[in-house]
């Protein structure tokens, strides 16, 4: 053999065999594959949110109503008191001229002033935000642990009596419109039926008046009735979801293998089946995260609830284009952020997505 045929890689002095450039090359061409992923979701997202601030400024414009008339409060005015509001929101200008100016500013941060609370956009949706978190957050904790608790559960116990009646039952409640069932949860719970006494507020956030230790349990008295409405309508994905995906996996031979190894049920559910099956649950989990950020527009509205979304049904019954274009980027920038970190995460888990 030639010294030019002789081979690349040769043993160490100490004689260990020398690490050869296939893992450092596997390593590098999965990181770069990553990061062509990355950038072409990332890519997505920012034309999707483009789309959204398009669609935001066009959308609310065929809202019947004149913003003018509202701000009037139903008072008599000259033809020249309306044309100087118009001028000072800049509903005088073209409509193409209203549009670029709303761009630029959006994309500053800037996203108008409010009509009917003559204040920034940006400071209402601030000063409502930290409410709808402590609602959709906390349902958003409870419907997600119990969907997961409830769907392995179901799922090894495939065909029984329980995972038939967590079945229909979820799927009863999922169909069930939340504001339908939180009118009924108020009428029975809060102004009272029958023997059932009035036990919780019918709507808002606060009795007023309490401070410290009382201010606290005042809230969470308030908070009960619209976080079981939000988990009892929203539980239902999860478990079906995570059902469904754990019943895929039953059938793996890795299972089956463990099981032969004389490995408990219990422990291979736990340490095998569950940990591989919660992927698409993973997904769902930051889909509605965003969405917790959004809020239950229909939840707040009909227990009065002071968070973004009775914000929103304030802004459309004016219309307040300002408030109501800034809620609605918002709302939609949120599931997009959320769906690009989920689709960011998941080849970490799974490194087969993204190759």
């Amino acid at each position: 053999m030639t010294a030019d045929a002789a081979p690349a890689s040769v043993a160490k002095p100490d004689g260990s065999a020398p690490a050869g450039p296939s893992a450092h090359g596997r390593r590098t061409g999965t990181r770069a594959a990553y990061l062509k992923y990355a950038a072409g979701k990332l890519g997505g997202a920012a034309i999707s949110l483009l789309a959204v601030l398009v669609t935001s400024f066009f959308l609310f414009r065929l809202i019947p109503g004149d913003p003018v008339k509202f701000m009037t409060g139903g008072r008599p005015v000259s033809a020249e008191q309306l044309a100087a509001y118009r001028r000072e929101f800049g509903l005088d200008l073209p409509l193409w001229q209203q549009f670029t100016d709303y761009c630029g500013k959006a994309l500053t941060g800037d996203l108008g002033t409010s009509y009917q609370f003559r204040a920034p956009v940006i400071d209402k949706i601030t000063e409502a935000l930290p409410n709808t978190l402590l609602l959709t957050g906390t349902a958003f904790v409870l419907y997600t642990a119990l969907g997961i608790f409830l769907g392995t559960r179901s799922a090894w116990r495939h065909g029984r009596l329980g995972d038939r009646l967590n079945t229909g039952l979820a799927l009863t409640l999922y169909s069930v419109p939340s504001f339908w069932l939180g009118l009924l949860l108020i009428i029975v719970f809060a102004v009272g039926a029958g023997p059932i006494p009035g036990l919780f507020p019918t709507g808002g956030m606060e009795s007023g008046g309490e401070e410290g230790l009382a201010y606290v349990l005042d809230v969470a008295h308030h908070l009960v009735l619209p976080v079981i409405t939000l988990v009892a309508v929203e539980y239902g994905q999860t478990l079906l979801v995570t059902r469904s995906a754990l019943l895929d996996e039953m059938g793996s031979d890795y299972l089956t293998t463990a099981r032969a190894k004389g490995l408990k049920d219990d422990l291979v559910r736990r340490r095998h089946a569950v940990p591989n099956a919660l992927l698409p649950t993973v997904t769902l989990i930051f889909v509605n995260l965003g969405r917790t950020v959004a809020g239950v527009i229909l939840v707040e509205t009909v227990f009065s609830w002071p968070g973004l979304g009775g914000l929103f049904y304030q802004a459309l019954s004016v219309p307040d284009l300002p408030l109501v274009q800034g809620l609605f980027f918002v709302f939609a920038a949120a599931v997009i952020v959320m769906n690009t970190i989920a689709d960011l995460v998941y080849p970490l888990l799974d490194p087969r997505v993204g190759r």
